[in-house]
């Protein structure tokens, strides 16, 4: 049986000159996810819970389709162009279709990353990925080799549990989710890695034994036109 988890709806502004400010519009329930990603072309969330299957659900929870892989499980996810990047988190990866075709078998990132508890892609196509055993923020090109690595334990404040990325795809800006047992934070990182700011998470997290788990970000559109300056961050937690 699966906990239930609340996903918060987060309204920010920022701007590559500026950081993270947060204030909450909403909240709903989801079914435990571990790792989750917006597709756009779907307008709806691939969701991993550590089981055998990745589900696409609309906005509101409703399930669109279900995937598996050759891997153990899947405890990441991410869009990788118009194709999934999965992990187990124990350091395989595999590259399949939303249409649960594999585009290969199951890999190693250079130097065998283990405990990824987060993956997603940047602007340049690296795999960008987050673990916290230990503690690293890694970058690896689309050919799985590694290129940069930043030890997160050095950062002022530490993240120490980091437990989910998300890139804006308008700055390039990296969203770490750092839980309760490390600082209860959301921390914003440049595309290159410099630390903005990390945002201080309030409400259902100041409770002991929830823990926010992932970020997603969902650019705000009205009509033809997106405001640049705008956009939702949605976060989620589940009860330990």
């Amino acid at each position: 049986m699966f906990a239930r988890t609340t996903a918060l709806l987060i309204c920010t502004v920022f701007s590559p000159a500026m950081a993270l400010q947060l204030s909450e519009t909403g909240r709903y329930e989801l079914n435990q996810p571990a790792s989750l990603d917006y597709d756009p072309t779907f307008c709806g969330l691939w969701i991993a819970n550590e089981g055998p299957e990745a589900v696409l659900v609309t906005l509101q929870g409703n399930e669109l389709r279900r995937i598996s892989s050759d891997l153990f499980r899947i405890k990441a996810i991410a869009i990788e162009r118009d194709h999934l990047l999965l992990g187990d988190g124990l350091g395989s990866l595999q590259r399949v279709t939303k249409d649960v075709e594999p585009l290969g078998a199951p890999f190693e990132l250079e130097g065998r990353f283990v405990d990824t508890e987060g993956i997603a892609i940047n602007a340049k196509r690296q795999i960008v990925t987050v673990e916290d055993d230990p503690e690293r923020l890694s970058w690896f090109t689309s050919e799985d080799a590694l290129t940069a690595r930043l030890d997160t334990m050095k950062l002022s404040p530490p993240l120490s549990e980091a437990q989910g990325i998300a890139i804006d795809p308008r700055t390039g800006h990296m969203l770490i989710v750092d839980d309760w047992e490390g600082s209860n934070s959301l921390y914003e990182f440049t595309a290159d890695g410099q630390l903005l700011a990390p945002a201080k998470l309030v409400g259902v997290w100041n409770r002991p034994g929830r823990h926010c788990h992932k970020a997603w970000i969902q650019p705000i559109v009205r009509g033809v036109r997106q405001r640049s300056e705008d956009c939702h961050v949605r976060l989620h937690t589940h009860l330990a």
